[in-house]
């Protein structure tokens, strides 16, 4: 159950940059490429001559050519020419809304007539020079509202990252939940605390000793249908939190922006934003390598989560007050869908 009407994350630019690329997005299978004039573009993967899939053809001069027979299509879905026969009046393929912008490729599975590119989550920090990202790319075998809940509810950090971010306070501090507009915020600020291992790595990135008291916080934001931006950091005790100076903190944003496969697989496309020492490409990639670590902590847990749920269909999950956030997104992804079906909102 996912929304079609929406932008989700196809790709990214280098993927599409050499070759054609094959990849179902909430159940279309699609190929994502390069036109004449290098945007990118997505149509049905599909070659209409045989059947073949474009994606296992290349890019000729911007357009599509099928590795079958040699059929050539254009960034519209129309037949443009095949060797030594008479193709134009083959019917199009469907041509699907693509936008690269935020330093990823952005795909509309759904009606073509409603995608409106002022609907992509905004991305601020992704064009301000102050700001760096890095980052990578999961496949994982789940429903991508497992991942959802995984992100809202931070408490596991406890016990499935023990080594990495978790710490006893998780579990001691009560997140607090709340909605602006479409946005689920979930809160969680601990003060007076001992840095977990992944931050007192990024203090010393920072320059800050990490052995020092700070105060940490986790604002979890869910900006539908499937993005979980997460405000995170930590600061010398007493001195702001959140709204500390920047000589005295370490904080980014967790950037995870899911894209649903199937009813059970996603594409998750996550890293981290910081306006941070922007310019220090080996920290980069000590944060990636760092945070790659995390989230693949959380792949095991997730898919074997999967694997029972789909076993046993009929069982209902229980919920608890840490599950909130993950309870109120799922709530407003029922409206989305009952919407896009033109039935009435569920109670």
């Amino acid at each position: 159950m996912y929304p079609k009407n929406a932008w989700y994350v196809a790709c990214t630019p280098a993927e599409i940059d050499e070759k054609p690329l094959g990849r179902m997005v909430c159940g279309e299978r699609i190929v994502f490429f390069r036109g004449p004039d290098g945007k990118a573009a997505g149509l049905e993967d599909w070659c209409p001559h045989r059947g073949a899939p474009l994606s296992l053809g290349r890019v000729v001069e911007g357009k599509l050519v099928c590795g079958y027979h040699g059929l050539e299509m254009g960034c519209d879905g129309k037949t443009v020419a095949m060797p030594g026969q008479r193709v134009r009046g083959f019917p199009p393929l469907q041509a699907y809304p693509v936008i690269e912008r935020f330093g990823f490729v952005w795909v509309w599975p759904g009606d073509a007539a409603k995608a409106d590119p002022a609907l992509l989550p905004q991305l601020a920090w992704a064009e301000d020079p102050a700001w760096t990202f890095g980052g990578g790319m999961f496949h994982v075998k789940c429903d991508y509202r497992l991942m959802i809940d995984n992100l809202m509810d931070l408490t596991h950090e406890k016990y499935v990252h023990a080594t990495s971010i978790g710490q006893q306070e998780l579990d001691e501090v009560p997140a607090h939940t709340s909605s602006e507009g479409d946005v689920v915020i979930t809160r969680r600020e601990m003060s007076g605390v001992k840095a977990p291992p992944f931050w007192q790595a990024a203090m010393r990135g920072n320059g800050l000793d990490p052995e020092q008291v700070v105060d940490r916080w986790q604002r979890c934001r869910f900006v539908p249908p499937s993005s979980v931006l997460i405000d995170v950091g930590v600061a010398l005790a007493g001195q702001g939190g959140f709204d500390a100076p920047a000589a005295v903190k370490t904080s980014g944003i967790v950037v995870d922006l899911i894209t649903p496969e199937t009813e059970t697989s996603i594409w998750y496309f996550w890293g981290l934003a910081r306006n941070f020492r922007p310019e220090d490409k080996a920290l980069t990639a000590s944060i990636r390598e760092a945070q790659g670590k995390v989230f693949s902590e959380d792949l095991e847990m997730l898919e074997s989560q999967q694997r029972n749920l789909s076993a046993q269909p009929e069982r209902k999950l229980l919920s608890l007050n840490t599950d909130l956030g993950g309870v109120q997104a799922r709530r407003m992804l029922e409206r989305l869908v009952a919407q896009e079906r033109g039935e009435g909102a569920p109670a």
